[in-house]
């Protein structure tokens, strides 16, 4: 087991506080959820589709939109191929899983480079996002 410790900020929310939440990645997957409410698949989907928070339209292919790109794995059928736990890790962390991916570190922020001062110690996105965002990707079951 991993403890990592991340920051949990507001996303977009440049001089917001943020507390310490540790988290225990096991594996490829971090198998016990950042927040104690649960994650709103709705939420999550308006994370996932949205240039300013998410921005995961801009490598991946989303069911329902027209406008992706196509650097990355489509995300049809994730939910059916990863559990919570490894898609949380991935939202989290990609580079847990694979050192070399492009995908950033949505809610990791130690060791990154590259980061604008007015971003740096505050994740991309908080935890309560993650977790919305994992509770979108857990719908997306079929391949289309």
């Amino acid at each position: 087991m991993l403890r990592l410790l991340l920051g949990c900020a507001a996303a977009g929310l440049a001089a917001a506080a943020f507390a310490q939440v540790g988290f225990d990645a096991v594996g490829d997957a971090i198998p016990a959820p950042l927040t104690a409410e649960p994650g709103d698949a709705a939420r999550g989907r308006s994370v996932v589709v949205n240039r300013d928070q998410g921005g995961c339209t801009l490598c991946h292919e989303v069911p329902g939109e027209t406008r992706f790109g196509n650097i990355a794995p489509p995300l049809a059928g994730v939910g059916a191929k990863l559990s919570a736990g490894q898609l949380r890790l991935r939202v989290a962390d990609s580079t847990r899983v694979n050192p070399d991916t492009p995908m950033p570190a949505y809610y990791r922020i130690e060791g990154l480079t590259q980061v604008a001062p007015a971003y740096r110690g505050k994740p991309v996105l908080s935890a309560q996002q993650v977790e919305d965002v994992v509770a979108y990707l857990a719908t997306l079951k079929g391949t289309k």
